[in-house]
């Protein structure tokens, strides 16, 4: 990731805060960082810099992630680093299993008596035991009257391992966890800083930038008004790849009550979208899916009447092109502001009237040539959760995640209102 956006954010601030920037004497307010989106792997990720002297480092963006953590065996020297001792409390909040130790000089990643953690990259499903360490975290802030560059102190993470890389990003270094947990970045932010336990996400489509805002203050009216708010629902059982009995996912999931295709309600096994006591079914929220996963039966309902709806409008389908099962061609489909002219794909949410809409930008795919495809995917019949909300689906939307209040905001396609996350990514204002 290039430095663009922190240089836009340093203009920003001395065209509208001027005077000098003395983080030392400031309280931060929020932390606002980058988000770029990999045309290849269809991921996000962010840059932070880490360590003395401060290392610009690339992190692929893990909404459901437990923890902080990067290779810090690829040459990562820091004299802040410190690792966390086993059975500390920090260790205990992030829920450490036992110790581990090292046989080398001693280095980040190479420490003995160390709280021994489980980085985990779902995007190739390896899990392996490091430890964690501290060490500063340089992040963009804001006070409400000006943009800082703050060296966040004693920030933890855990160290992974090259294997780990597979999958990602090239040139990133690990992932950014911002789940319900104490060790996730937010919740690190939020209890050093005292500000609010939210997060709001921007992602960007294309070769776009969009943004992360951690902590409190007022997105842009023209923004703000259109956030729609719905319950984060609790799953009962985690989903994390190691977890205790009685523990709950600390996962993202809304309350789909119903799908619907140009107003149509689509016929479908409803019990899916309600999550068991054993913890399956349900609808969460990811930024590792490329897009949006279904169980198989969900699938083909939402397939079967995105079709017909399509027809309806003259748009003809042509040979399917993996891993997409329905595709049509692009030469009658005519261009909007939110995308191609193809039928609109609503999300009924728990409260009255509360629909999360997904217009073409955010349904289709330009898998060829002529071609567009249904940006969804065939989940198979045993998938843990029903339904996984994937990035596409995501990009271009506003999104509100308060943990203090259990409440998702969404505001559905930016594009509709003529603005996206790229072109709004620094239009924030904060409360005196």
């Amino acid at each position: 990731m290039d430095s663009s956006f922190f240089l836009f954010l340093l203009c920003v601030s001395f065209a509208f805060f001027p005077g000098s920037i003395d983080s030392a004497k400031a309280k931060p307010r929020a932390f606002i960082l980058p988000v770029s989106k990999d045309n290849v792997t269809l991921q996000f990720s962010t840059m932070v810099e880490l360590g003395t002297p401060q290392t610009p480092v690339d992190l692929v963006i893990d909404l459901g992630g437990q923890m902080v953590w990067f290779v810090c065996e690829n040459g990562f020297t820091s004299s802040t680093y410190r690792p966390v001792p086993c059975g500390s409390a920090k260790c205990g909040a992030a829920k450490g299993v036992g110790c581990v130790g090292c046989d080398g000089t001693p280095r980040p990643g190479c420490t003995n008596n160390t709280c021994g953690v489980y980085p985990y990259n779902p995007v190739n499903n390896s899990l392996y035991s490091g430890g964690l360490g501290e060490d500063t975290m340089a992040i963009f802030s804001t006070d409400g009257r000006r943009y800082m560059n703050i060296s966040v102190p004693s920030l933890a993470f855990a160290c992974g391992y090259n294997d780990q890389l597979q999958g990602l990003v090239n040139g990133s270094q690990g992932m950014i966890g911002l789940a319900k947990t104490q060790m996730a970045l937010q919740s690190q932010l939020s209890a050093a800083y005292k500000i609010q336990n939210k997060f709001a996400l921007c992602l960007p489509s294309g070769n776009g930038r969009g943004y992360m805002l951690i902590g409190g203050g007022r997105y842009p009216e023209d923004v703000s008004r259109l956030l729609i708010r719905t319950p984060l629902t609790i799953n009962p059982v985690s989903t994390a790849p190691i977890y205790s009995e009685g523990d709950r996912s600390d996962e993202y999931f809304i309350d789909v009550k119903s799908i619907r295709i140009e107003g149509k309600v689509v016929s479908l096994n409803t019990s899916l979208l309600s999550i068991d006591k054993d913890g399956v079914g349900g609808t969460k929220i990811s930024t590792v899916s490329p897009y949006t996963v279904l169980h198989s039966s969900i699938y083909k309902a939402l397939v079967n009447d995105f079709i017909k709806k399509a027809a309806a409008k003259k748009i003809n389908r042509v040979k399917a092109v993996a891993p997409f099962g329905a595709c049509f061609s692009s030469k009658k489909i005519a261009g909007t502001k939110t995308g191609p002219a193809v039928p609109i794909i609503e999300l009924e949410l728990q409260g009255n009237g509360t629909f999360w809409r997904i217009f073409g930008a955010n349904s289709m795919v330009k898998a060829k040539k002529d071609v567009l495809c249904l940006g969804f995917i065939d989940g198979g019949l045993e998938p843990r959760t029903s339904i996984v909300i994937g990035g596409l689906q995501l990009e271009d939307n506003l999104l509100e995640f308060d943990v203090e209040s259990s409440t998702l905001g969404f505001s559905s396609s930016l594009l509709l209102h003529k603005t996206s996350c790229s072109q709004s990514k620094a239009m924030f204002s904060y409360p005196d």
